[in-house]
């Protein structure tokens, strides 16, 4: 008899797991089971809602005789109106940042979620005034909730449906979400019969909202994105310079839920700076007053170097005088994915590089200035060279080289006429 242990693994047409059938020798032979994890959080998230519903209902004045239903209409309106503005303004500066962090937006949409819940509980110990700013202020988190969970959900239905069978994920995901909802009504509607004290209220809420952001982490966590964003995009190059091709999976089990926005880290993790992409080119001169003219002379240099004689389509400055260099990648209007992640890995390079002149050597300005030139020309070169090396191995890696991801904000792009 084999002794050795079988698995198979059943996917779907989205290449999700549906089921793992184990073979393991026992006395009697060999016996098979099935492991089957289902996601909790639409059945905690439907408790919860109803938990925090009721307490809704106790601040808008049900079971008081004072209340008028003109008051609760007002209130409404109210809230409505706070969370669709809320919607327009999330919308118009978070906007292009959903798609490339889906999966940071995906969990904060929770987070937000379940944040409202607290205060829809906390609404009824307020006075009324007071209550009418809770629950407006949380109508609004519901709202910004609602765009980013709704534009995460996109792009992560967008990465699984695989076989160009969107459509029917989503129908599905539609379907499995609404009976477990169901399922978390007919549960929550036992549960605010039997839960009543503000002790057991709250004890249950926590408990409920634990697992809720829990199952989520647990399911973002899981999720390996095959586009470049920018932290991934410097995971990916701290692997390529130690020559080492890596795959999705193996970027997502390091990359971070949460980061900020434009941070640049080492190979040790440590942050040596900070890059923003698509700027304007006369972004730069304002960030140090004192070097602004002669930032912008050396931008004039560069672009006629760069876009001229290289032939690369985007435009690196810096800004060295803060403690962390300030970087600044121009995108050239032909630029494409690959040119923004050359700019992306030649920004990191020079603040790595910048950090260590300034901590190693005690030149004068001019002589810092001019050795930063060197390395300009220097990182640029690098940094080309290791996307010509490895941009067909990292797309048989399962990378997505042409789905741009760098871009979080509306950008700006140049044109240089030719004389």
């Amino acid at each position: 008899m084999d002794e050795r242990r079988l698995e198979l693994t059943e996917t779907d047409g989205a290449g999700n797991v549906i089921a793992t059938y184990l073979s393991s020798p026992t006395d009697s032979g060999q016996i098979c089971r099935i492991d089957i994890v289902d996601s909790l959080q639409a059945f905690a998230s439907s408790i919860a809602g109803l938990l925090s519903s009721r307490a809704v209902l106790s601040s808008v004045g049900v079971g008081d005789a004072t209340a008028s239903p003109t008051a609760a209409l007002l209130l409404s309106i109210l809230q409505e109106s706070a969370g669709r503005v809320a919607t327009i303004i999330f919308a118009d500066r978070f906007g292009t940042a959903l798609e490339p962090e889906c999966k940071m937006y995906r969990l904060l949409a929770d987070v937000l979620n379940d944040f409202a819940f607290v205060l829809d509980c906390l609404s009824p110990a307020f006075p009324k005034p007071i209550r009418v700013v809770i629950l407006s202020f949380s109508s609004v988190l519901r709202a910004l909730c609602g765009v980013a969970a709704g534009s995460a959900k996109a792009s992560l239905s967008a990465h699984f449906a695989r076989w160009g069978n969107l459509g029917e994920l989503n129908a599905k995901d539609s379907s499995q979400e609404t009976v477990i909802s169901l399922m978390g009504m007919m549960a929550g509607s036992v549960v605010v019969s039997w839960v009543t004290s503000p002790m057991a209220t709250w004890t249950t809420l926590i408990f409920l909202l634990a697992v809720h952001l829990e199952t989520n982490r647990r399911a973002v966590r899981a999720v390996s994105m095959r586009t470049l964003n920018r932290q991934r995009a410097t995971l990916v190059y701290h692997h390529l310079k130690r020559g080492h091709v890596p795959t999705p999976e193996e970027v997502s089990k390091q990359e971070r839920i949460f980061e900020w926005d434009g941070i640049l880290r080492d190979a040790t993790d440590v942050i040596v700076g900070h890059c923003l992409v698509g700027t304007s080119i006369a972004v730069p001169s304002r960030f140090g007053a004192p070097s602004g003219k002669r930032s912008m002379q050396v931008n004039s240099q560069w672009l006629s170097d760069i876009s001229k004689i290289r032939g690369q389509r985007y435009l690196l400055t810096l800004q060295d005088r803060s403690p962390r260099p300030q970087a600044f990648i121009i995108l050239h209007k032909q630029a494409v994915t690959a040119d923004i992640l050359t700019g992306w890995w030649h920004a990191l390079a020079m603040a790595r590089e910048c950090t260590q002149l300034k901590s190693n050597t005690r030149s004068t300005e001019d002589d810092l200035d001019e050795a930063m030139l060197v390395l300009l020309a220097r990182t640029a070169t690098e940094s080309a060279r290791l996307m010509q090396t490895y941009k067909s191995e990292l797309g048989k890696a399962g990378w997505d080289l042409d789905t741009n991801a760098l871009e979080t904000r509306s950008s700006r792009r140049i044109s240089m006429a030719t004389p």
